[in-house]
């Protein structure tokens, strides 16, 4: 059964052949003279097929497909080229694109062949994916922006900074482009999930990323189910709640919290500054939600600075009455920080004190962190290839799990 589609919100005019609906094709064609329902062909040959290239869309007149080369060529193509592609140990893939401008951006695909989840996909898709006989299904991080202005200490993306937004058709180009690899490998992998939780803020890039969301869920498309496209945000209550009343809560919410109490989590993540705890959780209780679905929260321990048991107390107190996951990130190591994750055993009473206060807590598996590719570690690289320098100052460990000056 073909997933339901997102409702349409009013989106910002396509600028680039990637970024059209069926309807925004069908009005360009017919201007040209063709049937409106060749541009429906047009948008399933391209992001239901993977197909780019005019020559190769059969079904379509050759006239029609001459003139499509000719006015749309260039962009008929990902936006971007495949700079580098590392692959770890247990099969996970990191993809550098080299974007207009020679910046690159960073996106991860990480299969679930060892029987493992990602926490932020629900239990009922997974026996779906058993059902129709997928037994190694891949969830694909994606990037919304060069960079990040979010400035959160943990995270190596915004270290040099924002560079600046990614357009639609840099978001959903990873997507199609992942997919294409997987088939290419021929390994038995099949994207199954996407992560908006790469590099960048999404909803500080909100028009690129709503029209993405669209583009990637449509049942002509790539026709991703709702359930299975989880986007994470720092906390930007407005763009929240527009993403809530624009999707009526079908998007997948993930919350990057990571601390209880609004001087911790300023200190590492400064958008706290401007959306503090209470006015967080206010936000996520009106969220509209579907039934039976969860927020995810995401919490990054942090040895020394958020993962006391008494901070696990008070994110049971902080999050009643949310429906909610919580998902526990050992925070991953990055070149620019000294701060780094607790032991295994201070994960484990971690969660379970969480568990205890009737929490769902899930510990998220490392994966790909031997090319850089783990939660938190995607990075800005300069046209040689060079890790871009930071731009600002972050914090190290300190005596007693403190912060000192880096």
């Amino acid at each position: 059964m073909a997933p339901r589609p997102l409702p349409t919100p009013d989106l910002a005019p396509p600028a680039h052949a990637l970024e059209r609906l069926p309807e925004e094709w069908a009005a360009l064609l017919e201007a040209w003279g063709e049937p409106r329902f060749r541009g429906g062909q047009v948008f399933q040959w391209i992001h239901q097929r993977g197909v780019c290239d005019p020559a190769e869309m059969t079904s379509l007149p050759k006239t029609l497909r001459a003139r499509l080369a000719e006015e749309l060529g260039e962009e008929l193509a990902y936006p971007f080229a495949v700079h580098r592609r590392g692959r770890a140990p247990d099969r996970t893939q990191k993809l550098l694109l080299r974007v207009a401008g020679e910046r690159d951006v960073e996106t991860v695909l990480i299969p679930q062949n060892d029987g493992s989840a990602d926490p932020d996909v629900d239990v009922a898709d997974r026996s779906e994916d058993r059902e129709v006989g997928i037994t190694s299904p891949v969830t694909q991080c994606i990037s919304s922006q060069i960079g990040c202005a979010m400035g959160c200490v943990f995270c190596a993306s915004g270290v040099a900074g924002l560079q600046r937004h990614l357009s639609a058709a840099e978001i959903v180009g990873q997507v199609l482009l992942g997919r294409e690899l997987l088939r290419q490998d021929d390994e038995g992998d099949r994207l199954r999930n996407v992560v908006l939780m790469g590099m960048g803020e999404p909803l500080h890039n909100y028009d690129a990323v709503a029209r993405a969301l669209v583009l990637m869920t449509h049942p002509d498309g790539l026709g991703l189910s709702t359930r299975r496209v989880t986007l994470s945000t720092s906390g930007l209550i407005p763009q929240i709640d527009r993403l809530g009343r624009d999707f009526q809560g079908r998007v997948q919410l993930a919350i990057s919290l990571h601390a209880t109490s609004d001087e911790r989590r300023s200190a590492i993540m400064p958008v706290n500054r401007k959306y503090p705890l209470a006015e967080l959780m206010a936000c996520l209780r009106r969220y509209p939600l579907p039934k039976r679905r969860r927020i995810t929260l995401e919490y990054t321990l942090i040895a020394g600075v958020n993962d006391a048991l008494e901070e696990a107390d008070a994110l049971a107190g902080l999050v009643r009455g949310v429906p909610v996951k919580v998902n526990l990130i050992p925070m991953n190591p990055i070149a620019e920080s000294d701060l780094g994750a607790p032991d295994a055993s201070g994960v484990a009473r971690f969660r379970a004190r969480l568990m205890k206060h009737g929490l769902t807590a899930t510990v998220r598996r490392q994966r790909g962190d031997d090319i850089d590719a783990a939660c938190g570690q995607l990075a800005l690289y300069g046209p040689a290839g060079e890790r871009t320098p930071r731009r600002r100052r972050l914090p190290v460990a300190g005596p007693g799990g403190g912060h000192g000056p880096s």
